[in-house]
């Protein structure tokens, strides 16, 4: 489960409803290709994917067992927060369309113009760079399309890849924070922060990707 950054953050009513909006009418289709708003057709290809160790065994934020019972609730859970502006599911399918290769769990606060995002990329994916990279285009399109002003991410403490990747990315480390799971109980976190000032002072302002 998701917790707010540690850093409150205040947005005015206008802001709020402005981050609400873009959450509602949001397209993940010009992040990069493949990415799709996660829907019931997917559930089968995201429990393949999470069935995995590899893939699952670092999350702390995704419904276990991975039945595609607990997983349709998750996807029908998403539909519902995006309906109210504060989350979205993003599954990247492979390039035929079927299967998936990756998802992003975003969670946002608007009231606090911030957010959190989690994922995962296939395994046998992992070490070809299209997972940092895809992070990074998910980071900027939260900043630029969304309209928060703060991400706030966590990972596990032995997940020496991800705390890598988040660290190039620019965030800055803020301790340790306890991840609630699904199930209730506690992963202990490695937890970092960056403003939306302080990604456009190293990243250019987000462009869509465009097919072709």
């Amino acid at each position: 489960m998701a917790a707010p950054p540690k850093t409150v953050l205040y947005a005015p009513p206008e802001e709020e409803a402005a981050i609400r909006a873009a959450v509602r009418a949001c397209d993940p289709s010009i992040i990069g290709p493949n990415r799709r708003l996660a829907t019931q057709r997917h559930v089968e290809g995201l429990v393949q994917l999470l069935s995995d160790p590899l893939v699952s065994d670092p999350l702390y934020g995704v419904p276990r067992p991975f039945t595609e019972r607990n997983i349709l609730h998750w996807v029908e859970d998403f539909t519902e927060r995006k309906a109210r502006g504060e989350g979205v599911l993003i599954v990247t399918t492979d390039f035929a369309d079927q299967g998936v290769v990756a998802y992003s769990q975003i969670t946002i606060w608007p009231d606090r113009t911030s957010g959190e995002t989690a994922g995962a990329i296939s395994a046998d994916i992992q070490s070809l760079g299209s997972g940092g990279s895809g992070a990074m285009r998910t980071f900027g399109w939260m900043y630029g399309v969304l309209g928060i002003r703060l991400i706030g991410l966590t990972a596990a403490i032995d997940n020496v890849r991800s705390a890598k990747l988040i660290e190039r990315a620019g965030f800055i480390r803020m301790g340790e924070r306890d991840s609630v799971r699904p199930d209730g109980t506690i992963r202990r976190s490695l937890y970092w922060e960056q403003t939306r000032d302080q990604w456009l002072s190293h990243e250019p302002p987000f462009e869509p990707y465009r097919e072709g």
